[in-house]
């Protein structure tokens, strides 16, 4: 399905400039060698990061300075080894771990004693490039237009107008801000093999400097892509006998092959091949969710199933769920898209040569995973989880799935943000970190 939207002067400039870019990236870019890994804490925090601390690290042989949010615990906290380490999923910046005091996956663990520490790879949050302006995106919040005091029950013309206006007004802020990030047009042209192997290395080199710990190890967690990253990073290193530095790992809705299960993934398949072929290097998935959410979540609910793909009936609370589709997503580059589209073929995500399939390699690892799916996960279903949780050797891997026949259930962000998240799924983390936080 094509939806053509009336096009302002600055949307018709977007659309050209998008349609002349030219990608230039050497798809044989050889992997970094992490020896020294510069970066520093900020003087000064924006007000959308809710963290203790910003810091930025410099990716080497690159100008990417990346954005990690610093959660530090107290001193009567329980005394951890390791510190801990959070990848966020596809196009999503840290606000996902950390939407509000009261619902923050990330404050939890920091006060269990877990060091803890959110990566906004390149392109998401607060990361940047040296050389371009900074989209500094403010928090949108539910001030706007469509949240007036206006009486729903109206069904005058100037109600329906209201709507209109509104809907127009938040797509038109949605699309400036991309305007702001028009600079980075040209340089969005990374694929995932960029986050492996540059993004998550340079980041955890950084964290091991400022942490210290014995035995140079962190713990991590990932949900959805950032599971991804993870479990190809086991693989990749246990392949070529390399230590991953890592002492465990905690996969939150995430899968290395998603061709058995019933993925809701797969019906946008069909839309990557023709983004490709009509050269658009980048799908400003911030813009349009924040576009599309009224039509989600208000009468007479045209795009319901958006919700459904997030979240669970009953289990966010609806100003948390506005926060997450209004502020968490970012512009995302086609080429990375087009690599993660290996996951739902056969063999499962390969590298973007195409000769390096991650899940054959995971038989090699030895460090425990515990790998958490969600009885409504639309997206990556408990039966996508397991096929890749499998390859893992019996001794090393542990698989649960949350969710009761009579409720609750878990989609695929409820996993981090749901309503019961902070009493079901985080006590069951933390005392898997804890088993394996030893020295």
């Amino acid at each position: 399905m094509v939806f053509v939207l009336p096009q302002s002067d600055f949307q018709s400039r977007v659309a050209i400039q998008i349609a002349s870019v030219v990608r230039d990236l050497n798809p044989t870019r050889t992997r970094v060698r992490m020896k020294a890994v510069t970066g520093r804490r900020a003087a000064e925090k924006p007000s959308i990061c809710t963290a203790d601390e910003l810091h930025f690290v410099h990716v080497p042989n690159s100008n990417w300075r990346l954005a990690l949010w610093r959660y530090t615990p107290s001193p009567q906290a329980t005394r951890r080894i390791h510190p801990l380490l959070l990848l966020s999923g596809l196009g999503t910046n840290a606000i996902g771990y950390d939407l509000a005091p009261d619902s923050s996956f990330a404050r939890y663990m920091c006060n269990q004693g877990f060091d803890t520490w959110i990566l906004e790879v390149r392109g998401a949050g607060l990361s940047a490039e040296h050389n371009l302006r900074e989209a500094k995106q403010p928090l949108i919040t539910a001030s706007d237009p469509l949240d007036s005091t206006t009486n729903h029950e109206t069904n005058d013309a100037g109600f329906i107008v209201s709507h209109f206006v509104g809907l127009q007004e938040r797509f038109s802020t949605s699309i400036e801000d991309f305007q702001k990030q028009i600079d980075l047009v040209l340089k969005y042209s990374w694929d995932f093999d960029h986050y492996l192997e540059e993004d998550v290395p340079a980041a955890m080199e950084y964290i091991r400097t400022q942490c210290r710990p014995n035995d140079g190890k962190l713990l991590a967690i990932g949900h959805s892509m950032g599971g991804i990253l993870l479990y190809a990073m086991l693989s990749q290193n246990s392949n070529e006998g390399k230590n991953s530095w890592l002492a465990s790992v905690v996969t939150l809705g995430a899968s290395l092959d998603y061709t058995t299960s019933r993925s809701s993934l797969k019906l946008l398949l069909p839309l990557v091949d023709p983004a490709q072929a009509l050269n658009v290097p980048v799908i400003p998935l911030g813009a349009l969710l924040a576009a599309l959410y009224p039509a989600a979540s208000r009468p007479p609910y045209f795009l319901s199933w958006l919700k459904s793909q997030v979240s669970a009936q009953n289990n966010m609370h609806p100003e948390l769920f506005e926060k997450l589709m209004l502020n968490n997503f970012c512009t995302v580059p086609a080429k990375l898209l087009l690599q993660l589209k290996t996951a739902f073929q056969k063999g499962g995500l390969c590298d973007r040569n195409g000769t390096f399939f991650y899940k054959d390699h995971l038989k090699k690892s030895n460090i425990p995973v515990l790998a958490l799916a969600g009885d409504r996960d639309l997206i990556c279903p408990p039966e996508a989880v397991y096929e890749t949780i499998k390859m893992i050797p019996n001794h090393s891997a542990s698989f649960k799935v949350f969710g009761e026949p009579s409720g609750p259930h878990y989609a695929h962000y409820d996993l981090v943000g749901g309503r019961l998240a902070s009493h079901q799924v985080y006590p069951c983390v933390v005392e898997f970190l804890s088993r394996h936080d030893q020295a």
